[in-house]
Protein backbone atom coordinates (compact mmCIF):
# COMPACT_ATOMS: atom_id res chain seq x y z
CA UNK A 1 0.00 0.00 0.00
CA UNK A 2 1.04 3.80 -1.02
CA UNK A 3 1.77 6.06 1.83
CA UNK A 4 -0.04 9.11 2.17
CA UNK A 5 -2.18 8.00 -0.54
CA UNK A 6 -5.82 8.85 -1.50
CA UNK A 7 -8.63 6.61 -2.32
CA UNK A 8 -11.14 7.24 -4.87
CA UNK A 9 -14.51 5.96 -4.34
CA UNK A 10 -16.62 5.39 -8.06
CA UNK A 11 -19.70 3.47 -9.22
CA UNK A 12 -17.77 1.55 -12.37
CA UNK A 13 -21.01 -0.15 -13.76
CA UNK A 14 -18.50 -1.72 -17.04
CA UNK A 15 -15.33 -2.88 -14.27
CA UNK A 16 -13.08 -4.59 -15.99
CA UNK A 17 -13.55 -8.24 -15.55
CA UNK A 18 -9.94 -8.86 -14.38
CA UNK A 19 -9.42 -6.68 -11.94
CA UNK A 20 -12.52 -7.52 -10.55
CA UNK A 21 -11.28 -11.20 -10.41
CA UNK A 22 -7.64 -10.12 -8.84
CA UNK A 23 -9.47 -7.81 -6.10
CA UNK A 24 -11.24 -11.14 -4.96
CA UNK A 25 -8.65 -13.62 -5.04
CA UNK A 26 -6.59 -10.92 -2.68
CA UNK A 27 -8.97 -10.12 -0.51
CA UNK A 28 -9.41 -14.07 0.42
CA UNK A 29 -13.39 -13.77 -0.73
CA UNK A 30 -11.27 -15.83 -4.66
CA UNK A 31 -11.98 -19.35 -2.10
CA UNK A 32 -15.49 -19.07 -2.64
CA UNK A 33 -16.17 -17.57 -6.03
CA UNK A 34 -15.88 -19.05 -9.34
CA UNK A 35 -12.46 -16.87 -10.13
CA UNK A 36 -11.31 -19.38 -13.14
CA UNK A 37 -14.46 -19.20 -14.79
CA UNK A 38 -14.27 -15.54 -16.21
CA UNK A 39 -17.69 -15.72 -18.49
CA UNK A 40 -19.64 -16.52 -14.67
CA UNK A 41 -17.46 -13.61 -13.31
CA UNK A 42 -18.16 -11.46 -16.29
CA UNK A 43 -22.19 -12.56 -15.52
CA UNK A 44 -21.69 -11.59 -12.16
CA UNK A 45 -20.75 -7.90 -12.97
CA UNK A 46 -23.16 -7.74 -15.87
CA UNK A 47 -26.03 -8.61 -13.58
CA UNK A 48 -25.33 -6.54 -10.56
CA UNK A 49 -26.64 -3.04 -11.00
CA UNK A 50 -24.25 -1.22 -8.58
CA UNK A 51 -20.84 -1.64 -8.57
CA UNK A 52 -18.25 0.35 -6.15
CA UNK A 53 -15.03 0.46 -6.48
CA UNK A 54 -11.98 2.01 -4.49
CA UNK A 55 -8.96 3.14 -6.53
CA UNK A 56 -5.95 4.42 -5.03
CA UNK A 57 -4.98 7.67 -6.35
CA UNK A 58 -1.33 7.39 -7.88
CA UNK A 59 -0.33 6.26 -11.54
CA UNK A 60 -2.45 3.34 -12.73
CA UNK A 61 -5.29 3.74 -10.34
CA UNK A 62 -5.45 0.35 -9.00
CA UNK A 63 -8.12 -1.10 -7.54
CA UNK A 64 -7.83 -2.16 -4.34
CA UNK A 65 -11.48 -2.74 -3.16
CA UNK A 66 -15.03 -3.38 -4.69
CA UNK A 67 -18.95 -3.85 -3.94
CA UNK A 68 -21.09 -5.62 -5.98
CA UNK A 69 -24.58 -5.26 -5.42
CA UNK A 70 -28.08 -5.83 -6.60
CA UNK A 71 -30.91 -2.90 -5.84
CA UNK A 72 -34.74 -1.55 -6.71
CA UNK A 73 -32.46 1.78 -5.64
CA UNK A 74 -36.00 2.32 -3.46
CA UNK A 75 -36.19 -0.06 -0.64
CA UNK A 76 -32.99 -2.11 -0.62
CA UNK A 77 -29.95 -3.14 -1.51
CA UNK A 78 -28.31 -6.76 -1.43
CA UNK A 79 -24.27 -6.44 -1.24
CA UNK A 80 -23.16 -9.76 -2.79
CA UNK A 81 -19.43 -8.72 -2.47
CA UNK A 82 -17.37 -6.75 -0.22
CA UNK A 83 -13.92 -7.26 -1.19
CA UNK A 84 -10.83 -5.21 -0.24
CA UNK A 85 -7.51 -6.63 -1.14
CA UNK A 86 -5.05 -7.96 1.79
CA UNK A 87 -2.77 -5.46 1.57
CA UNK A 88 -5.60 -2.48 2.52
CA UNK A 89 -7.38 -4.06 4.82
CA UNK A 90 -8.05 -2.15 8.06
CA UNK A 91 -7.15 1.46 6.58
CA UNK A 92 -10.78 1.95 6.37
CA UNK A 93 -11.68 0.64 2.92
CA UNK A 94 -14.32 -1.26 3.35
CA UNK A 95 -16.23 1.20 5.67
CA UNK A 96 -15.67 3.70 3.27
CA UNK A 97 -17.20 1.22 0.05
CA UNK A 98 -19.99 1.32 2.19
CA UNK A 99 -20.42 4.71 3.42
CA UNK A 100 -20.05 5.28 -0.42
CA UNK A 101 -23.15 2.94 -1.23
CA UNK A 102 -25.35 4.85 2.22
CA UNK A 103 -24.46 7.65 -0.64
CA UNK A 104 -25.49 7.12 -3.26
CA UNK A 105 -28.47 5.17 -2.06
CA UNK A 106 -29.89 7.67 -0.09
CA UNK A 107 -31.41 7.28 3.39
CA UNK A 108 -34.64 5.29 1.85
CA UNK A 109 -32.68 2.13 0.85
CA UNK A 110 -31.83 -0.67 3.60
CA UNK A 111 -29.04 -1.84 2.68
CA UNK A 112 -28.42 -6.28 3.27
CA UNK A 113 -25.73 -8.59 2.99
CA UNK A 114 -24.80 -12.49 4.30
CA UNK A 115 -20.94 -12.29 5.99
CA UNK A 116 -18.14 -14.35 5.44
CA UNK A 117 -17.83 -15.85 8.98
CA UNK A 118 -14.41 -14.06 9.51
CA UNK A 119 -15.81 -10.70 8.40
CA UNK A 120 -18.77 -10.20 10.93
CA UNK A 121 -17.02 -8.44 13.54
CA UNK A 122 -16.30 -5.36 10.78
CA UNK A 123 -19.69 -5.97 9.91
CA UNK A 124 -20.47 -5.25 13.58
CA UNK A 125 -18.15 -2.43 14.30
CA UNK A 126 -19.58 -0.27 11.22
CA UNK A 127 -23.28 -0.63 12.78
CA UNK A 128 -24.51 -3.13 11.03
CA UNK A 129 -27.22 -4.77 13.06
CA UNK A 130 -27.08 -9.14 13.11
CA UNK A 131 -30.16 -10.51 11.42
CA UNK A 132 -31.26 -13.81 12.61
CA UNK A 133 -33.78 -14.76 10.35
CA UNK A 134 -31.88 -14.92 7.37
CA UNK A 135 -32.80 -17.88 4.62
CA UNK A 136 -30.67 -19.81 1.78
CA UNK A 137 -31.31 -22.26 -1.06
CA UNK A 138 -27.48 -23.28 -2.06
CA UNK A 139 -26.63 -23.32 -5.14
CA UNK A 140 -25.96 -26.60 -7.13
CA UNK A 141 -22.53 -25.68 -9.17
Amino acid sequence: MVENSQILYACEPALDVAEFRRVLVESGLGETRPVDDEARLQAMLSGANLVLTARLDVEGKPLIGVIRAVTDFSWVCYISELAVSQSAQGLGIGKGLMDEAQRQLGPSVAISLISMPDAVGFYERIGMKRMTDAFWFSRKR
